[in-house]
Formats: structure tokens, sequence, C-alpha cells
């Protein structure tokens, strides 16, 4: 039992002061003289007993009467120890896509939010953050309706994240109850980094389940062949193994241009192909209907007029082997002569290969530098006799890279690096069994550019990095037979295809975007990214031929964009969100032992509740001080 005025206890001292006059009768006894007393014996000695028992009764009835009274004063009360200590609650919703899933026909994150409601008092002060918002120091009767219009996030937070992030809000007070509440389904993917710790406060973790896992998600679409006339594209979708059909409809823009069924098979996976005319425009969305997930249930893609990236070669005139790799559908692949090169069209060119030229002159290698400056890409191929001084002018501005002596030895071209962005998405897995190309002779080169290519002494083949690479030897049928080669087609296709970063037919928002449009800015010109009502400028890198996008934090939503500067359409770039959040598995809490595992959020705040509740006890001694008054009473009026 606890007090809430305790200093009032020194009153119980107090209660020796009816002791004392009980005790010690203060009061004189007059003596009567009295002829015959004999006959009096008797009721004396009766009444003097009656009267000693009288008086210790009302002593107790007093005593306690006047306890009674001191404790009520002192308010007496019940209480856990954590009563009266200062409460942090912070509060992790998870807003993410799969909160998107039903439980008794509303969205997980609609119930959560309505309990969140119904269990927080109003004027309750708690920190509550989602994956991308945070409300710090809130009450319920402000983030109201910021909680009731909350849109779904595309981002979602890992659990060392989330315990991170929820550490950083409480105060380092030792005397405070500090308590987490984790509210989300609890996807598999969210502890995909691993799992460190569970952080140092109480955690509450509330799983939020749908009523069924089924979800059928529209993954991917990408073209499967493009022919003279008819452009071929097939889309991918992923289901629940007991889904077996389901409609797909294409439309271009507003207008349903087709209409077909993607049959599931045994793994839960679906093909469909589409086929449009080769020169079509399309604004393309598929679009399906399911009781799952929405946000997957529809895919924008666009296909514009098809942007050709600007390859020059400088070199020989007998150089077949470029043309067979920048093709005319892809590439506006440009041949030419040192003698007969028309300076004035290099900074046009998204990429310029230096095809074994055996001297470079100075007036080439500024405007080289020009070139690279302003965001071109550039590939050194040398001769097989070069002039070493007029090379290293130019490629010093690299990497300090400097070429040297020429060996006249024979190497094998043994090692790869896979890692390289070069060779982003061309090998499956890493090769050790290829046939190796091999030089006659090479320059030895010092630099601090990244290896691509290496021979078997780990000098290198090909090096660069950020645009810019250099051979180190000729690779013409004379020195290698590096053409060969099956490693020559992905190397300098990826070269030129690299160089002007064209959209694709949509891009995923799972982390930065970066895309080039084929467009001149004048001064103070830039370009912007509208969808509707929405624009954004995006992070832009100006050069002479075009312009570097960089998408990170917009846009927000998905759909089809356009690109367009002083309100001229320029391109149209379409965005769709990860799928990560499609596959809806779960984890199971058991797992963390050190957690409390609270089965709904009203509960929890029950509990809180019942841990602060106080017993207040100064009413019932209150009354028990009235008992003992009309006992007193009692004894004065009916005992003798």
């Amino acid at each position: 039992m606890q007090f809430k005025y305790p200093e009032l206890l020194w009153a119980l001292f107090l209660l020796l002061i009816p002791i004392f006059i009980h005790l010690f009768q203060l009061r004189r006894f007059k003596k009567t003289p009295f002829t015959n007393v004999k006959l009096l014996r008797r009721v004396v000695a009766k009444s003097r007993k009656s009267r000693t028992l009288k008086k210790w009764l009302l002593l107790l009835t007093r005593l306690f009467l006047f306890t009674a009274l001191i404790l009520a004063f002192a308010q007496p009360f019940f209480a856990k120890k954590t009563a009266f200590l200062k409460k942090e609650i912070v509060i992790y919703l998870d807003d993410s896509f799969s909160m998107q899933a039903k439980k008794d026909g509303n969205s997980l994150l609609d119930n959560a939010v309505q309990e969140l409601i119904k269990s927080i008092p109003e004027d309750y002060s708690f920190t509550l953050f989602t994956n991308e918002k945070i409300f710090e120091d809130a009450t319920m009767s402000v983030i109201q309706n910021d909680l009731l219009t909350h849109s779904y996030s595309s981002k979602q937070l890992q659990l060392d994240e989330i315990f991170l992030k929820a550490e950083a809000f409480f105060k380092p007070d030792a005397q405070a109850v500090q308590s987490t509440i984790l509210i989300s389904d609890f996807q598999q993917r969210m502890t995909s980094s691993g799992l460190d710790s569970l952080g140092n406060t109480a955690t509450s973790w509330v799983q939020m389940l749908p009523d069924n896992v089924k979800n059928v998600s529209l993954d991917s679409i990408y073209v499967v062949s493009q022919g003279s006339e008819n452009l071929e594209l097939a889309a991918t979708l992923t289901a629940d193994k007991e889904t077996k059909d389901i409609p797909v409809s294409f439309f271009n823009e507003d207008d349903l241009v087709a209409k077909t069924a993607a049959i599931f098979d045994d793994n839960g996976r679906a093909t469909v192909n589409f086929t449009l005319g080769n020169n079509e425009v399309i604004q393309g969305r598929l679009e399906i209907v399911d009781s799952g997930l929405a946000y997957d249930n529809q895919l924008f893609f666009n296909i514009d007029q098809k942007e050709k990236i600007k390859v020059l070669a400088i070199g020989p005139e007998d150089s077949p082997y470029l043309g067979r790799i920048y093709t005319e559908d892809e590439f506006a692949f440009t041949s030419t002569t040192l003698r007969t090169l028309d300076y004035g069209i290099l900074e046009t060119q998204n990429l310029i290969v230096l095809n074994e030229i055996e001297e470079l002159p100075s007036t080439l290698s500024t405007s080289l530098r020009s070139f690279t400056d302003n965001g071109g890409w550039l590939t050194v191929i040398p001769a097989m006799d070069i002039d070493v001084d007029s090379y290293n002018i130019l490629s010093t501005n690299y990497f300090s890279t400097g070429y040297g002596q020429k060996i006249n030895l024979p190497r094998n071209i043994t090692t790869i690096s896979f890692s390289h962005p070069l060779y982003r998405n061309v090998f499956e897995k890493d090769a050790t069994n290829f046939q190796y190309p091999q030089v006659s002779s090479f320059y030895r080169t010092n630099t601090l550019a990244p290896h691509i290519l290496s021979f078997e002494d780990n000098s290198p083949f090909l090096l660069g990095s950020n645009g810019t690479f250099f051979f180190t030897a000729s690779i013409s049928s004379e020195n290698s037979n590096f053409k060969n080669s099956p490693l020559i087609v992905p190397t300098l296709y990826n070269m030129g295809s690299n160089s002007l970063k064209l959209p694709k037919l949509y891009m995923r928002m799972d982390g930065q975007i970066q895309v080039d449009i084929p467009t001149a800015l004048q001064k103070d010109e830039i370009l912007k990214v509208a969808k509707s009502d929405y624009e954004f400028i995006p992070l832009q890198r100006s050069s002479a031929n075009k312009v570097s996008l960089t998408f990170q934090e917009n846009p927000k939503t998905d759909g089809i964009y356009r690109i367009h500067k002083t309100g001229e359409t320029i391109k149209n770039i379409s965005f769709n969100y990860s799928r990560a959040e499609s596959e809806l598995n779960y984890l199971d809490l058991n797992v963390f032992s050190d957690s409390s595992d609270t089965p709904s959020i009203s509960s929890f705040f029950d509990a809180m509740e019942k841990d602060n509740s106080v017993r207040e006890l100064w009413k019932w001694f209150v009354i028990l001080a009235l008992l003992f008054l009309l006992v007193e009473i009692l004894i004065q009026k009916y005992f003798p």
C-alpha cells in the first residue's frame, strides 16, 4: 500500500493523547461520607468493572476512529511501481503495399488505423512513424485525419531499420517506461538483411494477417522480337498455385487494344503475348482484376519513336566489324578516317571510337577532352605501332593512364571482371572455361583505372570506367583474334548502348534511376517531368547533345510521365512499383523469443491502462471512521 501524502502519517503520534487521557485520570474524586456502605459494596464492585470495560472499549474505538481518519487524509492506494513513471510509446505502422490485403472486408492498414483511433485516448502523447512519414510527440486528436487519409507507400523498412529508428525517438530518461509497438503483417523480406538486435525497449508485435494469401501480380513486360513490320511483346504474371487463369486487358491510353487470358502453370507463372505495329507509339497499360493486392494489378509501359545512339569511329576505312556491332536499328553509326574528320560533329556524338590510329593530333586530343567533359563516351583502340607521346597527351587526362613500352610477346586474355558495369547482366554466372583470346603484342600501361579484361600476368588488356575505356593492344587481325572472340560483341555493344541510357519500356521504382534524353538545353532551360497535375524537376546534368536525368525520391506514384521542355513534350517515360511486396510470405513471430507477442492493438493499451490504474482506498477509511464513530455512540448510549 502506498500513500499520496505520506507526511500526514506523522499525525499517528497524536493517538498517544487519548491513551494518556484514559490511562491517567486527571480529574479529582470528591469523597462523600456515608453512614453504611455495606449494602453498596457489591454494587460498587460491579459498576467499577463495568466502567473499566467501557473505558477500554471507548479507548480502542477512538484509536481506530482517529487512525482511520488520519489514513484517509493520507490517501492510501494500491498501484504498480511503474504506474506513476513517465510513459514513452513509439509506434511503427507499416503502410507498405502488402497492407492492402483484406481482413473482414477491409484492408489491413485500415483495420490498424481504426483500432489505433479506438484504443488511444485523444490527449495521450505518443510518436508514430511509417515507412516514410513521422508524427513525433503527437496526439490522436491531431493526427487522426492524417491517418484516415493516409496512402500506401512503395517503401518497406527492414526490421533493423525499424528498431534503429524507434530507438532514436526515445529520450535518454532512465525513469521513463519506454515501449515500442510494431504493427505490420511482417513479411519475410523484412529480415532479408538479417536481424542483429530486437532493440533495448519492451517490444510488442501486432501482426495483421489477411483472410487469405491469394494474389495475382503483373510482373513485367518485354520485347520478344522485332521485325520489319511487327513488334511482339510478352508480359509475365505470377499467382498463388490455386489460381488457374485470369483475364488481362491491354490499353493504349484509355483505349482497349486487346484482351486475353493468362493461363498459369503448376508453379503459378503465366506469359501472355501481344503483337503491335513496329512503328506504333504506345502509352500502354496492362490491367487485371483480382481479390488480392491492388498495386500490382496494372503495369505501365510506353513505346516512343526510337532514338538512335550516335557512334563515330575514327580510323582506317577497312573496319567493317564495328558496323556489324553497331547496327542501324539501334545506332546511327558513322565511320571516318582521320584525314576526312569533321571536328564539328564530335560534340553531337554519344560514343567516339578511336580505332587503330597510329598518331593522335593534339587538336583531336583537345576536342576529345572537351567531348568527354560534356558527358560523351570514348573508347581508344591503339594501332600495332603508335606514337606513345601523342597517345599519352590524351590518356593522362583519365585515371592518370600512360602508355609505355611495347611488349612483343604473345599473351592470353584470361581474366574478366564480371562485376564491372560494362558486363552487367551479360553473364549468368562467372565463366571460367571460355576460349582465351590472344594478342601478339601489347603496350605496358600505368593507370589507376579498374581492369576490365586482363592478361594472364594480371596486366590490363582493357581498362576504364565512367565512359572512358582504353585497350592496351591492337585488335587487328594481324595482332589478335579478339575480333573472333564472343567477348567483342558485349564489350563494344555495351560501350555504345550505355553511352546514351535511353528509357526502357518502363523503369522500376526501387532505387536510383538514370536516363539520358537526347536534347540540348539553352541557358536557364530545364527539363520537367509531369503526370496530370503532378510535376517535379529531377536532378539533371546537361551536355552538348543530351541531358542526363537522375530519379531518386520522385516520382511517388506509378504511371506514364511526360518529359517536357518549356511545355513541349520531348519523351514519355513509364514507372512501375517494385513487385517485392507481391509475395505474401509472413514471418513466424515465435522466433523472436525476446519479444512479447500482443494479439491486438487494443489489448496492449488495455494492459497499459491496467498497469497505470490506481486503486484509491481513502473512501473506505472514511467509511471505517464513521463506523467507529457509530460504535462509540452506541457504547456511550447503551453500555452501563
